[in-house]
């Protein structure tokens, strides 16, 4: 996907995607494309907004990233803490709850 972006994508802030494919697959999205009368890059662009927007709402990946976010939460916490060690102040009193299997099953 190292097309040039179209001129149509306004002032957002875009980043370059590689994506490796199979030569079947590009031909079928060179059709596709074609046939919605869209760039290779628009079509793909549209594409990973949908899959995007699908996965945001799969249960599996909302509980992953729950997970994913407590960790954050008990990382920051730690260095939090790190930070008022080194500094000598106090460490932050606020407990960052662990989830348990049982809260993380009944949700």
């Amino acid at each position: 996907m190292s097309e040039n972006i179209p001129s149509g994508y306004g002032g957002a802030a875009y980043k370059v995607l590689t994506v490796r494919t199979s030569e079947d697959t590009r031909a079928q999205l060179e059709v596709l494309a074609q046939l919605n009368e869209r760039s290779v890059t628009e079509e793909t662009g549209i594409a990973l907004e949908r899959w995007v927007d699908k996965s945001k709402s799969d249960p599996a990946v909302l509980r992953r990233a729950e997970q994913v976010r407590a960790e954050i939460e008990r990382e920051a916490e730690t260095k939090r803490n790190a930070i008022a060690a080194v500094l000598g102040s106090k460490p932050s009193t606020k407990a960052s709850p662990r989830p348990t299997k049982q809260a993380s099953q009944d949700a």
